[in-house]
């Protein structure tokens, strides 16, 4: 995983999520633009299938916020399939599309259990590092069928979203760090020249 990590606030718990950028680039800065611009919030999960997928709509017609101009623009962007040997195992990150390999925009799916089948099928973008319990509450609401669709009967709203570098907050903990030991060593100076110096 990169060292980004985008944090999406639901009415049902928050979900956290990594990118792979070395599997899929291309897909990865698409949907990590799409979070900076904040095309995800007020959008919805508009599938819940126990044990297979929690899906993320698409932004252009899943928010209930209308999107500006920069944010339909990019929302509207196709992004090549980019397809690997990473599994769909269960917290997975992959992106949905039509039958066109080529097709995918801004919704994608959260595996909720292993699905092979979809294996080299569905380009793999990244991975859940927090927020497991949020997707078994997920799992235990009432849903309805819809076709293929397993869909939950209320809204699964995304209220808003953020993101964070892991390497920048890490710096930032190494810098407290040493500010507490140079201070701890200026007093330790202070001393020993109060001791040694007349």
């Amino acid at each position: 995983l990169g060292s980004a990590r985008v944090v999406f606030q639901t009415n049902y718990g928050d979900i956290e999520f990594g990118f792979y950028p070395s599997v899929a680039p291309k897909t990865v800065e698409h949907i990590f633009k799409l979070v900076r611009l904040g095309c995800y919030n007020t959008n919805h999960f508009f599938r819940v299938d126990k044990g297979f997928v929690a899906q993320v709509a698409d932004v252009v017609g899943g928010r209930t916020a209308p999107l500006n101009e920069v944010q339909s623009s990019e929302a509207r962007k196709t992004i090549p399939g980019e397809f690997s040997s990473v599994k769909h195992t269960r917290g997975i990150l992959s992106m949905g599309r039509y039958s066109d390999p080529d097709s995918a925009q801004s919704s994608f799916s959260i595996l909720l259990g292993d699905a092979p089948h979809l294996d080299g099928q569905y380009a793999i973008f990244g991975k859940v590092t927090e927020g497991d319990e949020t997707l078994k509450k997920l799992e235990q609401l009432p849903t309805r069928k819809e076709g293929i669709f397993v869909m939950p009967t209320e809204r699964i709203t995304i209220l808003s979203t953020y993101y964070y570098d892991t390497e920048s907050e890490k710096c930032e903990e190494d810098r407290l760090v040493l500010k507490r030991r140079l201070a701890a060593s200026a007093v330790e100076i202070e001393k020993q020249r109060m001791r040694c110096l007349p």
